[in-house]
C-alpha cells in the first residue's frame, strides 16, 4: 500500500513539473537568456565611451525580444520551438553583422546601407581582418539549440501515468483562448518595456535625438541593437514610402537664404588676390585612399615613410589641420564633400540614394566653363553608383577598370604604381584645359601587400596591420612620385594645379602603435585629430603659394577652393566650403563633422550621445585640455544648423527645386519682355 501511494506521488509529481514545464514554456525563457548575453556581449565587444549597457538597457533589450518573438506563441509548442530557433539565428546574425560594421565604420547598419550590399562583396579581405577569435562565443549556443530543437521535435510516446494523474486533452477553444492570450501579454509587455524607458529618455536626457540623428549609434545608447533596427526601419519607411520626403516651403527658403550668406563670404572673398590668380590652368586631383596626415614626414628605421610628398609639400601649399568630413559612405563621402562641397548623410551614401538629385559639384562648373572633364578610378564603374553619379557630375569621361591594361595587379585591381602611369599616358593626350580626378587602391584596408612591394624596415610594426599600413602608404607614395614626373614628361605639370587629399582614416582603433610612432602618449584631442586629419596639398604653377597653412580646414572646402584659384565664382553656388588658399585665412572658419563636433582650430567641440548640445565636451584644440562649454556652445550650435540645412538639401533635392525655381522666374521674365516687344 505505501509503495502504490509512493508511485502514485512520484506520478503525480512527474505529472505535474510536466505541466509546468510546458506552462513556464523553457525554450522561449532560454531564447530571452541567450539572446540577452548576445547583446551584452556586443555592447562589450563595441565598448563605446560612456554607453556601457546598464540595467535599464537590459529591461529595453528584454522588451525587444518580446516583440520579436511574441507571434510565436500563437503556434504549437514544436512550431514555437522551430520559430525560436530560427528567430536565433537570424538575430545573432544581425548583432553579429552589426558588430563586424562597427569595427569598420564606428556605426551600425540601417536600412540606406543595406541599399549598398553589392559594395560588400568586394571587402572579403577587409571583413576576414575584423573577425576575432572570441567572436565565437556569439554562435556558442547553435548547436545545443538545434539539437535540443531536434530532440524536441521528435514524438514521444505519452505513458500512463495514473487514473488521478492522466493528461487530459484541453479543449481546442482553450488552446487557442491560452495562446492568444499570452501572446496579447507578451506583446504588452514588450511594448512596455521598450517605449516606457525611451519615451523618458526622449523627454530627459536624449531631447531632440530622433529629430537630429547625427549618430545612429547615439540612438541605439537609448534603443538597443535591436531597437535600433526596429526604429531605422520605421523611419525609412516613413520619409520614403508613408510620408515621402517632400521640403516645405519654409524649409526652402531657409536653405536659400543659408546658401546666400554662405555664398556671400565666398564673393566677398574675391577681392583676395588670389581670386583667378591661375585662371585657365589645368586642374589634376588625387584621392588617396585611408591617406592620413600623421605619416607625413614621418620616418621609421631611418627611412621616410613618404619621401615624395615630403619634397612636394617644399615646393606647395601644405595645410597640416585639414579634415576628412566622410561618414558611412567612406569613398563615395569624401569623393561628394570634395567635388560637391555638401555633407555626407548620417546614413548611407548620397552617391547611391540621392544619385538622381541635383548638385553644384566642380566637374560641371568647370565643363561650363571650358574645361574638358574626366575622372580615373581602376575599379568596377559600378561600385558606389559612380557611372550614375559621374553622369550627373558632368564629366565627360569616366575611366575605370576596362580601361586599364592589368600590368601590375595588385590588391582590388592594378597597382597603384599602374594607375598612375597608365592615367598620365590619357592626361597628356586630352584637349586643354583639363580637369582630371585621380582616385587610387593600393592602400585599402587591410593594407596587406606582397613582400616584393614592402620596401620599409618597420621593425616591431611587422606582421601587424599598423605595419601594413605603413608599407601600402609608401607604396602609394613611390608611385605619386613617379606621377609627378610622368606629368613633367607630358608637359602639362608647369600648368597645372595639383591637389593632393586623402579620403578618409584607416579604420584602425588600436592606439598604441600610433602612440609608438609619433613617440608620446595622445590625448583625447590628439586622437580625435589624428583620426579626422589628412594631408591636403596644393601645388601651384611656378611653386605659389608654397608653405605650411595650420589654418583648419575640411573636404567641403576643396572645390571652393579650386574655382576661386581659376578666378570662378562660386557666391551663387549651393556650396558649404569656402576657399582656402587667401592671403589671410578666413577669420571665424570651422570645419564640421557628420556627428556634429567641429574645430575652429582653437576649441574642439564633442557632441555629447543625447543630442543635447550643452551635454557636450569643449576642449582647447592645441593641448587637449578641458575648457568652459561658453566657448564651443554658439559653434555648435551653428555646426548643427549647418548639418540641417546640407541634409534637408541633399534629401529634398532643394537645388533641384531651386533651379527649377529660378528656371521658371526666367522663362516668365522673357515672355513678358517679348510681350512688351510685341505691344510696341
Amino acid at each position: 500500500m505505501e509503495r502504490s501511494l509512493q508511485n502514485a506521488a512520484r506520478r503525480g509529481l512527474q505529472a505535474s513539473a510536466e505541466l509546468a514545464v510546458r506552462f513556464m514554456a523553457l525554450d522561449v525563457i532560454g531564447f530571452y537568456a541567450i539572446m540577452i548575453v548576445k547583446l551584452v556581449m556586443f555592447d562589450r565587444y563595441i565598448n563605446v565611451q560612456n554607453m556601457t549597457m546598464t540595467f535599464d538597457d537590459v529591461i529595453i533589450g528584454f522588451g525587444s525580444l518580446a516583440l520579436a518573438s511574441f507571434w510565436t506563441m500563437l503556434l504549437p509548442k514544436r512550431g514555437r520551438m522551430v520559430a525560436l530557433l530560427l528567430l536565433n539565428l537570424i538575430l545573432t546574425f544581425v548583432i553579429f553583422a552589426d558588430l563586424i560594421y562597427y569595427r569598420y565604420f564606428q556605426d551600425l547598419i540601417s536600412v540606406p546601407v543595406l541599399t549598398q550590399a553589392g559594395q560588400v562583396e568586394s571587402l572579403g579581405d577587409s571583413i576576414y581582418s575584423l573577425l576575432y577569435g572570441v567572436d565565437i562565443w556569439f554562435f556558442a549556443d547553435w548547436p545545443f539549440a538545434i539539437a535540443l530543437t531536434i530532440l524536441g521535435l521528435r514524438k514521444r510516446k505519452t505513458a500512463d501515468i495514473g487514473l488521478s494523474f492522466r493528461r487530459t486533452r484541453i479543449p481546442v477553444i482553450r488552446r487557442i483562448l491560452f495562446r492568444l492570450s499570452m501572446t496579447l501579454l507578451i506583446f504588452a509587455a514588450g511594448v512596455t518595456l521598450v517605449f516606457v524607458p525611451v519615451n523618458i529618455a526622449k523627454k530627459t536626457w536624449a531631447v531632440g535625438l530622433f529629430v537630429g540623428n547625427w549618430w545612429n549609434v547615439s540612438i541605439y545608447n537609448v534603443t538597443g541593437v535591436l531597437g535600433f533596427h526596429g526604429y531605422d526601419v520605421y523611419r525609412y519607411a516613413n520619409q520614403h514610402w508613408i510620408h515621402k520626403a517632400v521640403a516645405t516651403e519654409d524649409q526652402i527658403s531657409e536653405a536659400e537664404q543659408w546658401f546666400q550668406e554662405r555664398g556671400g563670404v565666398r564673393r566677398a572673398l574675391e577681392a583676395d588676390p588670389s581670386f583667378g590668380e591661375y585662371k585657365g590652368s589645368n586642374v589634376v586631383m588625387v584621392q588617396a585612399e585611408a591617406f592620413m596626415n600623421f605619416v607625413v614626414g614621418q620616418s621609421i628605421g631611418g627611412q621616410e615613410i613618404t619621401p615624395n610628398l615630403n619634397a612636394l609639400i617644399k615646393e606647395s601649399a601644405y595645410f597640416d589641420r585639414f579634415s576628412h568630413q566622410t561618414s558611412q559612405g567612406r569613398t563615395s563621402d569624401a569623393d561628394f564633400a570634395v567635388q560637391c562641397s555638401l555633407q555626407p548623410q548620417p546614413s548611407g551614401s548620397i552617391f547611391i540614394q540621392y544619385a538622381q538629385n541635383d548638385f553644384d559639384c566642380t566637374p560641371a562648373a568647370l565643363k561650363a566653363a571650358g574645361y574638358s572633364t574626366s575622372v580615373f578610378h581602376a575599379y568596377d564603374a559600378g561600385f558606389w553608383n559612380r557611372n550614375t553619379m559621374y553622369y550627373r557630375m558632368k564629366y565627360d569621361t569616366f575611366y575605370s577598370r576596362t580601361h586599364f591594361v592589368k600590368d601590375e595587379p595588385l590588391g582590388w585591381s592594378i597597382g597603384d604604381n599602374s594607375f598612375f602611369r597608365q592615367s598620365a599616358d590619357i592626361i597628356g593626350e586630352q584637349k586643354k584645359p583639363f580637369y582630371s580626378f585621380l582616385i587610387t587602391l593600393s592602400s585599402h584596408h587591410p593594407y596587406a601587400l606582397p613582400a616584393r612591394y614592402q620596401k620599409l624596415d618597420i621593425g616591431s610594426f611587422k606582421g601587424t596591420m599598423f605595419g601594413d599600413y605603413l608599407q601600402a602608404v609608401h607604396y602609394v607614395d613611390e608611385s605619386l612620385g613617379n606621377f609627378i614626373e610622368k606629368l613633367k614628361q607630358e608637359g602639362v605639370w608647369n600648368n597645372t594645379i595639383f591637389l593632393f587629399y586623402g579620403d578618409h582614416d584607416n579604420s584602425i582603433r588600436d592606439w598604441a602603435p600610433f602612440e609608438q610612432l609619433l613617440g608620446h602618449p595622445m590625448n583625447e584631442i590628439e586622437r580625435q585629430q589624428v583620426l579626422r586629419e589628412v594631408p591636403f596639398i596644393v601645388h601651384l604653377p611656378g611653386g605659389g603659394h608654397a608653405g605650411v597653412y595650420h589654418n583648419v580646414g575640411g573636404q567641403l572646402d576643396v572645390s571652393p577652393t579650386i574655382m576661386h584659384l581659376l578666378g570662378l565664382s562660386s557666391a551663387d553656388q549651393h556650396k558649404v566650403g569656402t576657399p582656402l588658399i587667401l592671403e589671410k585665412p578666413l577669420e571665424g572658419k570651422k570645419v564640421v563633422y557628420r556627428s556634429g563636433a567641429f574645430t575652429d582650430g582653437s576649441v574642439f567641440y564633442l557632441p555629447p550621445t543625447d543630442g543635447i548640445l550643452e551635454h557636450g565636451t569643449c576642449y582647447d584644440a592645441n593641448t587637449g585640455g578641458q575648457v568652459d562649454m561658453a566657448g564651443c556652445i554658439a559653434g555648435a550650435k551653428e555646426a548643427r544648423e549647418e548639418l540641417r540645412v546640407s541634409d534637408e538639401t541633399v534629401q529634398y533635392n532643394i537645388i533641384g527645386r531651386l533651379n527649377s525655381r529660378s528656371a521658371t522666374t526666367a522663362a516668365n521674365a522673357n515672355d513678358a519682355a517679348a510681350g512688351a516687344s510685341v505691344s510696341r
